[in-house]
């Protein structure tokens, strides 16, 4: 478990660099929204990567336990964003839950989604490749 909130935190790291860059270049170029949607996507790639790397490290048996790990990092990550956006910079509710919200463009749901699901398809994705 230790070794999966490590790979959380350079997942963090990693999407805290890419918020950054995205608002530096990415929204003076489309606008806040349409490069938050775009982030998700970017930053779903991101996650994989990481995960992809650093799966055999985190050395988890089951299909069950990789699965956690996922949903570990989707609760880690959602308690960042409500700390970091409400207590830290003091954004209104509605904006921390924008990203979230489907009806009002939100695309984070499906991110949340992905980074629950990569330990596993990086572990399968690894293991297809060892097979051939």
């Amino acid at each position: 478990m230790l070794r999966a909130v490590a790979v959380w935190l350079v997942i963090i790291a990693a999407e805290t660099v890419h918020g950054i860059l995205r608002g530096l270049l990415l929204v003076p170029l489309v606008g806040d929204h349409p490069a938050r949607q775009i982030g998700v996507l970017i930053g779903s790639l991101i996650i994989f990567a990481v995960a992809y790397l650093c799966v055999p490290w985190i050395a988890t048996p089951t299909k069950i336990q990789i699965l956690g790990v996922g949903l570990l990092w989707v609760v880690l990550t959602i308690l960042f964003e409500v700390v970091l956006g409400y207590f830290v910079l003091g954004l209104p509710w509605e904006r921390i839950t924008e990203d979230y919200d489907r009806t009002r463009g939100g695309f984070l749901e499906f991110g949340m989604l992905f980074m629950a699901l990569s330990p596993l398809l990086a572990v399968r994705m690894r293991d297809r490749k060892r097979d051939h």
